[in-house]
């Protein structure tokens, strides 16, 4: 069974996806041990009371620079053993400490087919570029923005009808099916590491 903790910044619906899959056992090689979240009024900290899952909220105004605030949160995630870090919504970018110390170890969840849409308003972008199809991406996290390396990933062909929010509804739908088969993979992968 392998630890992970969560990283939400706003509302928390793959953050609540995720748990789900890990109660119901249909993602069952790995437990929830912590949410982490960047804002007081994160909707996410709701989700998780609801869920039952323990959250901390880490102020990063709270710290003099990155590190500081990373070094903070690393502290809570040694204390809880975890081995993998899924950042689900979060909108902060992840800086050295933490890339240093879970090397290959966090994986994050892009709404767009990347290379196309990196950034934090993929799906829009999307949608404004009018492109033939986004999707969804799951990669590892490097220092760049959405370029570390693919895990998983799926196409959604986009019907020129959709307004704006019919297309988000349809990339939300993909990722609630991706991210949960992509963090059993490297679940897996981990667990075969340590065998």
């Amino acid at each position: 069974m392998v630890k992970i903790a969560i990283f939400a910044s706003g509302s928390g619906t793959n953050f609540e996806n995720l748990v789900h899959c890990m109660q119901e056992g249909s993602l069952s090689n790995c437990t929830c041990e912590l949410l982490v979240v960047d804002k007081a009024n994160a909707k996410a900290l709701e989700r998780a009371e609801r869920l039952h899952v323990e959250a901390i909220y880490v102020n990063p105004k709270e710290y003099p620079d990155k590190q500081a605030y990373e070094q903070e949160i690393r502290r809570h995630l040694e204390e809880k053993g975890v081995e993998l870090i899924v950042l689900a919504g979060y909108m902060r970018f992840i800086g050295e400490e933490l890339l240093n110390h879970y090397p290959r170890r966090i994986i994050n969840i892009h709404p767009a087919y990347l290379p196309n849409f990196p950034g934090a308003h993929g799906i829009q972008d999307a949608y404004e570029a009018k492109a033939a199809y986004t999707g969804v991406t799951v990669h590892y996290v490097d220092e760049g923005i959405d370029t570390g390396e693919i895990i998983m990933q799926e196409k959604i062909m986009i019907d020129p009808a959709w307004t704006l929010s019919e297309l988000e509804s349809h990339v939300h739908a993909l990722e609630y099916i991706l991210f949960p088969k992509a963090v059993a993979k490297i679940c897996e992968q981990i667990e075969e590491e340590r065998a």
